[in-house]
């Protein structure tokens, strides 16, 4: 059996939280360790075979510093560009089928929570041997309540020895009336988009019903580079690909479908208001996290990631602060979160892309503050990191040491400098930032000049091989 976990993906219902460049397979929402590890935590014990993470260019950091944070070895591919699950998965299928013959695939989002892992696992099992013998198994949910955020997958025929059974159909989203009528039943199952089958099962049906899709992701398979942690397909090649879930491509037209019910504490994690389901309420029904007072307050969510939240008369509502931005929505109304992060893509704002603290493969920064003419950084680089060789043609830069040792280049000239010393790089000079030490560098940045954005870098060397 080889893990495959697909961490691609926006979250943008969960905003201010998850960002384009930081979304929410990344954060530690419902545990200490984030999304995408706990993930490749709950699969420990179910084979020794290395798994495989797909994401895409601009996460690969990201991923593959918390995988080195929790001690994961894993092979990451990445895509050029998202074009949805059924090409993601083929790739992950091909790879395996080159690497180890025709394993039987675990397909795992990175966004899920599952809170009984044991149950997960024997479900796991059970789904194993379907897919040993040609099916493509998918897992269903079992319903506790009328939902209709989710599609629902009808159970047909049960599978003779075996705890599964052939799916009778697919259903989009439901009213809240179907959603009833579905619950009742009990032949229906939440839609969870997770997986089980042979590669070349998954291969064959793909040929079958989607020889477009196949054939360019064999190209692109073809034609592969590895990069440090990363396995790079052709991007030219994956770029003609059709973008189409593993659902419309292949699971609502194969007949080898097979469904198999997992009741184990799933959540996806779609909303403020799934944060607050799942986690421990105080007696008025509230859910806090973080600095937050609460007065007269009830079945709400608040979260506080940097400073003191305090609601009076509430009822029913989810706030989330972060640095940068506060939501404040109705929890009945939160899956509209979307529409704000529509109209903030839409005036090219920020935060929309990110949050105010950003991580970069050599640690992170935090912009503190900025005005016309200037920005303030709060720079933290890991121990034996370096920042990239490089020059800027609009703006100077001032770096203050709060803690640890930095080796800078200021044009032709390299030192070392400790707490509490500064130097200033002109606009023009090539620089480079280093920490040699052992714990991690702090540094105050202050940039002045008649542009400060970040395409304003010209890079000449870079150990991460960013152009």
């Amino acid at each position: 059996m080889k893990v495959v976990v697909m961490a691609g993906g926006s979250g943008t219902r969960l905003w201010p939280l998850s960002r384009a460049m930081y979304p929410k397979q990344f954060l530690s929402l419902a545990a200490d360790k984030t999304m995408l590890q706990a993930t490749l935590d709950r699969c420990t014990g179910l084979t020794s075979s290395t798994p495989v993470v797909i994401c895409n260019e601009d996460h690969r950091f990201i991923v593959a510093e918390q995988l080195r944070t929790d001690k994961i070895t894993a092979n990451i591919i990445l895509e050029p560009m998202g074009k949805n699950t059924a090409p993601a998965i083929a790739l992950a299928a091909l790879y395996a089928m080159k690497a180890e013959q025709d394993p039987v695939l675990l397909v795992l989002a990175a966004d899920h929570v599952i809170q009984q892992k044991n149950v997960f696992q024997q479900q796991v099992k059970k789904a194993a041997l379907l897919a040993e013998k040609g099916y493509l198994v998918t897992f269903g949910i079992v319903a506790d309540k009328p939902e209709t955020g989710y599609g629902y997958i009808q159970r047909g025929e049960n599978i003779e020895g075996h705890e599964g059974y052939r799916v009778k159909g697919f259903v989009e989203k439901p009213n809240q009336a179907k959603a009833t009528e579905y619950l009742q039943s009990g032949e229906y199952y939440w839609n969870s988009g997770m997986f089980m089958f042979r590669a070349s099962s998954y291969i064959n049906e793909l040929k079958k019903y989607r020889p477009d899709i196949l054939a360019a992701c064999e190209l692109a398979m073809g034609n592969t580079q590895k990069d440090m942690d990363f396995v790079r397909v052709d991007k030219a090649e994956f770029q003609q690909c059709a973008s189409e879930s593993i659902d419309y491509a292949v699971m609502e037209k194969t007949s080898n479908s097979v469904v198999v019910p997992l009741d184990a504490g799933w959540s996806d994690f779609r909303s403020g208001s799934s944060l607050w389901e799942v986690s421990q309420k105080d007696e008025n029904h509230n859910t806090t996290k973080g600095d937050v007072l609460l007065h007269d307050t009830h079945n709400s969510f608040v979260l506080s990631t940097s400073k003191l939240v305090a609601t009076v008369g509430l009822n029913n509502i989810v706030v989330v602060e972060t640095k940068d931005a506060v939501l404040v929505a109705d929890k009945d109304k939160v899956q509209e979160v979307k529409k704000i992060v529509d109209q903030l893509k839409s005036a090219e704002r920020p935060e929309y892309q990110l949050h105010r603290e950003v991580y970069r493969p050599w640690g992170n920064y935090d912009s503190i503050d900025n005005g016309t003419r200037y920005q303030v950084k709060r720079i933290t680089v890991k121990p034996g990191a370096k920042l990239s060789v490089q020059m800027h043609h609009h703006r100077a830069e001032h770096w203050i040491v709060v803690s640890g040792t930095a080796k800078v280049l200021n044009g032709n000239e390299e030192k070392l400098l400790t707490e509490n010393e500064s130097i200033y790089i002109p606009v023009g000079a090539v620089h480079y930032l280093e920490n040699p030490g052992k714990i991690p560098l702090e540094l105050i940045e202050v940039q002045s000049g008649s542009y400060l954005g970040e395409d304003d870098i010209v890079r000449f060397e870079d150990m991460y091989g960013r152009s």
